[in-house]
């Protein structure tokens, strides 16, 4: 499979497509007023403690406390032994008392975010800090040693932990990576000694800096990007930039020597995006439709709080019998769907609605073929069963903004819902008002600027009831189009 990883970077805005066999496979962008936080480490100082979500919140000098769910910093728990089953303390008690006895108030603490702000929430950070290298990521909070999962040959494993042993002081913890399968040890020395390095400078600016404060930046979006998705099977990667160009040949250079001619600068007048095709699938993952080959769609619903996905067979009429149409149809938009979420990157709970299919092999096939899409996601998934209605219930993390977020707004028509009122609507909503308000009003002519289409059915379809209006008002009513004005909107204005 031919792979490549495809950077366009500007001044206010960074574009990264994964291309798998000249297909946009993912999408990541980055823009200058909306750079990640992700990975930075700051110094805060806990505002509040709240047991009852088991929480406390931290400043971190940003507009918004953040949040620091305390049951996942195992580190700031004492065991959980010291309180006996009898002692007729709960288990969720057991677990948060520790926590209050031991963080307070006003204490300085040093935090990593996990999770950007997303709408009105907070940034959600950990004290578990992790660092991540390009083969290894250093853990100082921890001395766990572990084996990225994606590497599953046993002797690799244990090669990779003979090494990590060997390098390790027993002082702090470490992961191997997912890159770093079959790289000598030469590799993994440079990035435990850069990362053991990089650690005593954020710890010791901790020392000397009073909270809140940024202590650790990580990488731009360009480096980022190469560090954490540059992988074996990665034959080129292609950069618009002369500037991040030299960036990312330099960055290679240090802790990927054996790959950093696998870079080159694009420098066709054509925009890299318009010349691979890249533009036209970005349109395409803003839209709410989205055609399958078949002549099916589906339709993403994108909410605050979850995702609805519904599966229509559309012009697909198959050509055997129901069952088979809507297994095939149901199948295609398996893959389909999983491709969405990645590159729109939907997060949290999500809602797929399938075809109902009457037989149970037709619902294990889809279930399958999900669980198998989503396996080929970076993101943690955790999927139900289908029910007998063909619902699919599922998670997946998320980290960051959707492309939804970053890319589109609310429409100042209607206000985000997707839907305004009907032009039939909008004149029974302007005769309502008219007869309201002027019924004893002394003014001789009122006049009504609308949107020129609702000004056709007032004037041509609902002529009957202004002149009838006029006639119980014993008033003028002149109709005006006014294409500035919103379908919804109208604007009453009286002599």
């Amino acid at each position: 499979m031919s792979k490549e990883i495809v950077f366009n970077c500007t001044e206010y805005e960074t574009r990264i497509a994964i291309m798998e066999n000249r297909a946009l496979s993912n999408f990541y962008v980055e823009r200058l007023d909306q750079r990640s936080i992700t990975g930075n480490i700051y110094k805060g100082k806990v505002v509040r403690i709240v047991p009852g979500i088991s929480a406390a919140f931290i400043d971190i000098g940003l507009d918004r406390t953040a949040f620091l769910y305390l049951p996942d910093n195992d580190q700031l728990l004492y065991q959980k032994a010291a309180y006996p089953k009898n002692s007729g303390i709960s288990l969720s008690e057991a677990e948060i008392q520790p926590v209050l006895e031991n963080l307070k108030q006003d204490q300085d603490i040093i935090v990593q975010v996990s999770k950007e702000p997303l709408g009105t929430k907070g940034a959600q950070v950990t004290a578990n800090i992790s660092l991540p290298g390009r083969n290894i990521v250093l853990m100082p909070k921890s001395t766990h040693i572990g084996i990225s999962k994606k590497i599953t040959d046993t002797h690799e494993r244990e090669r990779l932990s003979i090494i990590i042993e060997k390098l390790s002081s027993k002082k702090y913890g470490f992961i191997a990576r997912t890159a770093s399968e079959g790289k000598p040890e030469d590799d993994l020395q440079v990035d435990f000694d850069y990362l053991c390095n990089l650690w005593q400078t954020i710890a010791e600016k901790g020392k000397r800096t009073s909270a809140p404060c940024i202590l650790y930046r990580d990488l731009d979006i360009t480096l980022r990007a190469i560090r954490d998705l540059y992988t074996q099977d990665v034959e080129k990667i292609i950069i618009d930039s002369e500037e991040e160009y030299s960036k990312a040949v330099d960055f290679m250079g240090s802790f990927m020597p054996h790959t950093k001619n696998a870079v080159s600068l694009y420098q066709d007048s054509v925009p890299i995006f318009d010349h691979l095709g890249i533009s036209l699938d970005i349109n395409r993952m803003l839209q709410k439709k989205v055609w399958l080959k078949s002549g099916g769609y589906i339709i993403i619903e994108e909410t605050e709080a979850l995702c609805a996905i519904d599966v229509n067979t559309g012009k697909y009429l198959g050509k055997k019998n129901i069952e088979d149409t809507v297994l095939k149809t149901n199948l295609e938009a398996v893959k389909e769907i999983a491709y969405q979420l990645r590159t729109r990157n939907i997060g949290g709970i999500i809602i797929i609605d399938f075809i109902d299919m009457a037989m149970e092999s037709s619902r294990g096939r889809v279930f399958d073929a999900l669980t198998e899409e989503m396996e080929k996601d970076r993101s943690k998934t955790k999927i139900q069963r289908i029910s007998e209605i063909g619902l699919i219930e599922m998670t997946r993390q998320k980290r960051r903004k959707s492309l939804s977020d970053t890319m589109c707004e609310a429409c100042p028509s209607c206000s985000g819902t997707g839907r305004v009122k009907s032009k039939m609507s909008v004149c029974y909503d302007i005769l309502r008002k008219l007869e309201k308000d002027f019924l004893y009003s002394s003014v001789d002519t009122i006049s009504v600027a609308v949107h020129p289409e609702v000004e056709k059915i007032l004037i041509k379809d609902k002529n009957d009831y202004l002149k009838k209006l006029e006639n119980r008002l014993g008033k003028k009513i002149a109709v005006k189009g006014d294409r500035n004005i919103e379908q919804e909107k109208f604007e009453i204005i009286s002599d």
